[in-house]
């Protein structure tokens, strides 16, 4: 049985977008899915970038595409009424309802749903009280072993190589993004693509240009 580590920050609707249809990308695959709570900002400050919307046009066009996206996969999503949000409680949320490890997904999609279906505000107190409530944590969520373990995640997701959320990670190759769950599929149904050299290819490109930083 295949293990995949699906690495997630609530604050993305990618991550939301793949999560609900990553089910119907596995179908009939005997796997094992690990969600793993990383900092998305952590890993963007790592690789010295800022997120889709930080970026204004940037930001409208990706709300404008998520939008869509969920409408044309059939996945209720609603921008929340402020966006980017902090998103610390709610990773921490998330890890605080096992005694250890990572959570499962009827936890993670509880919290996806407080963020992406509703329209409210993501880090409102009284919403984030009543979530936690349901979800009926057995471990503190703003405890020290708790932040330590979300930091821990991420340190790691940045050591493998981990550069944004969603991302899948099985066999030893990373997948990207909500539009990259075909291409999942195509490795775990044994594509032969797999094998034509084209994954590699990328190592083998010279840089030609490159831009200084300011």
């Amino acid at each position: 049985m295949k293990t995949l580590n699906f690495y997630l920050d609530f604050i993305s609707p990618y991550a939301y977008l793949a999560f609900a249809r990553l089910p119907d990308t596995l179908a009939g695959h005997y796997v094992k899915v690990n969600y793993v709570p990383v900092l998305f900002a952590a890993l963007l400050k790592h690789n010295g970038q800022l997120g889709p919307a930080e970026i204004a046009a940037k930001r409208d066009w990706t709300y404008r595409q998520v939008q869509w996206l969920g409408h044309s996969h059939g996945v209720a999503l609603e921008l929340p009424a402020a966006h980017p949000f902090n998103p610390l409680a709610l990773l921490r949320l998330a890890l605080a309802t096992v005694a250890e490890g990572n959570p499962g997904r009827d936890a993670c999609a509880a919290i996806f749903e407080h963020v992406w279906q509703g329209g409210h505000d993501a880090t409102d107190p009284e919403r984030i009280a009543a979530l936690t409530k349901m979800l009926a944590p057995v471990r503190d969520p703003v405890g020290g072993e708790v932040k330590v373990e979300l930091g821990n995640n991420t340190d790691a997701a940045i050591r493998e190589g981990i550069f944004g959320v969603p991302t899948i990670s099985v066999d030893e190759k990373q997948f990207w993004g909500f539009d990259s769950l075909p291409m999942l599929r195509a490795w775990l149904d044994g594509d032969d693509w797999f094998d034509s050299g084209a994954w590699e290819a990328p190592a083998r490109i010279a840089v030609g240009a490159a831009r200084r930083k300011a």
